[in-house]
């Protein structure tokens, strides 16, 4: 899947693309529809985690709300069999704007893989005080950190909030995007199985490391 002179790093999105939701599972549990709003709908990234700080401050959730939801999250179907044949050809990195502290139940699930994300600010009895990214953009800043390293990359979203990582990439690929979203950005590929993608990706073999868009 590299190119001639070139290692290839792909960087996948998280939620989406190779587990369900956590914050639609968390609408879920407690029955709050507010909470299902993802980066899917909200473009605004600051704006999403303001609403959501407001509603589980309004109800009192805490990390111990969302880890008994995070404890019962599967990959998605197909997504663990995915990781394992890209691994073994590419350096994956995984880029999320979720929080270390919610997903740390569950990595072990995906076989520990390198997951690049944010924290949370949490008082003593669990509940969330403030999120604390990285930096802003952080996944177009990461592309663009591999790219200055000689990387040949390729980003893999689903929501707004991987845009930037698919632009700045020498490839993007949606993965079960919202017809929304994939008429938004018409210039990447969309795909929806995992397959699919596998075979996406393995055409950049012969296609070489032109731009996608």
């Amino acid at each position: 899947m590299a190119s001639s002179d070139k290692m290839t790093v792909v960087c996948l999105d998280l939620e989406g693309v190779l587990i369900p939701e956590i914050w639609k599972g968390l609408a879920k549990l407690t029955k709050i529809d507010e909470l299902k709003l993802t980066t899917r709908d909200i473009a605004d990234y600051d704006e999403l985690m303001e609403h959501r700080l407001k509603i589980c401050d309004r109800h009192n959730l805490t990390l111990k709300d969302i880890h008994r939801v995070v404890e019962q999250i599967e990959p998605l179907d197909g997504a663990l069999k995915f990781m394992t044949w890209l691994r073994e050809r590419n350096e994956v990195m995984i880029l999320s704007d979720t929080y270390r502290e919610f997903i740390r139940p569950l990595l072990h699930k995906l076989q520990y893989p390198t997951v690049l994300c944010h924290s949370l600010k949490l008082d003593g009895n669990y509940r969330i005080v403030d999120y604390c990214l990285r930096q802003k953009d952080q996944k177009r800043f990461a592309v663009k950190a591999f790219k200055e390293l000689n990387y040949h990359t390729v980003a893999v979203g689903d929501s707004y909030n991987d845009i930037s990582m698919m632009m700045e990439a020498n490839q993007g690929f949606f993965f079960r995007p919202t017809e929304k979203i994939a008429e938004e950005y018409p210039v990447f590929p969309v795909t929806h199985e995992y397959e699919e993608l596998r075979n996406a990706l393995e055409g950049i073999t012969t296609n070489g490391p032109q731009k996608s868009h």
